[in-house]
């Protein structure tokens, strides 16, 4: 396996440049998850990597070896797509065979390597089947097995799960991640679904507008989003913004909403007191704000309470959303199935400021 690199890549086609001096280190026998909106330039870098797209501008490094030129069968990669790619009129056994008999391999060898892959996929008894007697994760099955056959340097991922129903799709993220593992592949996967991005990750590279927000490892961009982009991608549900004054009163600081005052905690004090006197955007996650409970109030140490009107109301099981308003202010908060909050409800809310986050209203970079 082998480390890829991107040096000050561009990609433009016409006058629309979809990737913008993008710099990244993929590790080797990393798992790196690129996520973003649709058209934010995350297919298109994959595609650079694998040589289907070529770069307008950069270097491209796979192994140490700058490929800019080099097609992409001789590039030692593999890619996975979103459709499978597989041929129908082949069994499965011929179609994870097909590009090691291109490159003449030994039968035996062939036969080795097709039976040991399916096996570690848990597929040995579809070798015999066409692509249309199989179902969507066995066909996923198949093109990872093809993959796989190949022991290339790296495996390139474009959106393998999306065609899959939601209960299939978190199985295969769970087999992803424990084949990677057993692999030690150096892998890059692209995904739009941020809940795919954070479970399987070793690092998430997140972007928007053909550049990079943010690169780290799933909680790190969780816990600390560098800009307002990232934080409302990252999380589901997304994560609430307020418009608000930073003011001081008393020698503390609060946030100064339409319809709230709350007191940033102590030792978030001195972090935010450079932008005192002025509008930020506030961010709270809906996770981190509870029913009215004053023990849970009083064991946050820095828990404040606001009240809003309860909008609609979302049971999912094992935690009840609520979509509520407080004056314009629309938000959600994630509470306890068992809350007595109904539709046109005024109730009161426990807010753990100890998780906020403030952004710089003209820019959205953290603060």
């Amino acid at each position: 396996m082998a480390e890829i690199e991107l040096k000050n890549v561009v990609k433009r086609f016409g006058k629309v440049t979809a990737v913008e001096q993008i710099n990244l280190l993929i590790q080797d026998k990393e798992f790196l998850v690129m996520v973003g909106p649709s058209g934010c330039g995350k297919t298109t870098t994959l595609r650079m990597i694998a040589g289907l797209e070529d770069l307008t501008e950069g270097e491209l490094y796979i192994g140490n070896r700058e490929v800019n030129d080099v097609s992409p069968k001789d590039r030692d990669i593999a890619m996975v797509f979103q459709n499978y790619a597989l041929y129908p009129h082949m069994n499965v056994y011929k179609n994870m065979a097909f590009g090691l008999r291109l490159r003449k391999f030994p039968t035996e060898e062939i036969s080795r390597r097709v039976r040991e892959s399916a096996k570690i996929l848990g597929i040995e008894e579809l070798l015999e089947r066409k692509p249309k007697e199989l179902s969507g994760g066995q066909r996923q099955r198949v093109a990872m097995g093809r993959a796989i056959v190949r022991k290339p340097q790296a495996f390139l991922f474009d959106e393998p799960l999306s065609n899959l129903d939601a209960k299939l799709r978190v199985q295969m993220r769970g087999e992803l991640k424990k084949l990677h593992n057993r692999l030690e592949a150096t892998s890059v996967y692209v995904t739009h679904d941020q809940v795919e991005a954070m479970t399987i990750a070793d690092r998430i590279v997140v972007m928007d507008k053909g550049r990079i927000m943010q690169i780290g490892h799933p909680l790190e961009v969780y816990n600390h989003p560098k800009n307002q982009f990232v934080a409302g991608f990252i999380g589901s549900p997304a994560m609430n913004f307020f418009e608000t004054h930073l003011i001081e009163e008393n020698g503390s600081l609060y946030l100064q909403g339409e319809k709230f005052k709350l007191l940033i905690p102590k030792n978030l004090q001195r972090r935010y007191c450079d932008a005192k006197d002025q509008k930020v955007i506030w961010g709270i996650r809906p996770e981190h704000i509870y029913d009215y409970d004053k023990e849970i109030k009083d064991s946050l140490q820095g828990g404040e309470t606001m009240r809003a009107t309860v909008e609609l109301v979302e049971p999912v099981g094992s935690e009840v959303i609520l979509l509520l308003s407080c004056g314009l202010d629309q938000f959600s908060a994630c509470v306890d199935p068992r809350t007595k909050a109904r539709m046109h409800d005024e109730i009161e809310l426990t807010v753990d400021m100890n998780h906020m986050h403030l952004f710089n209203k003209s820019t959205g970079e953290a603060l």
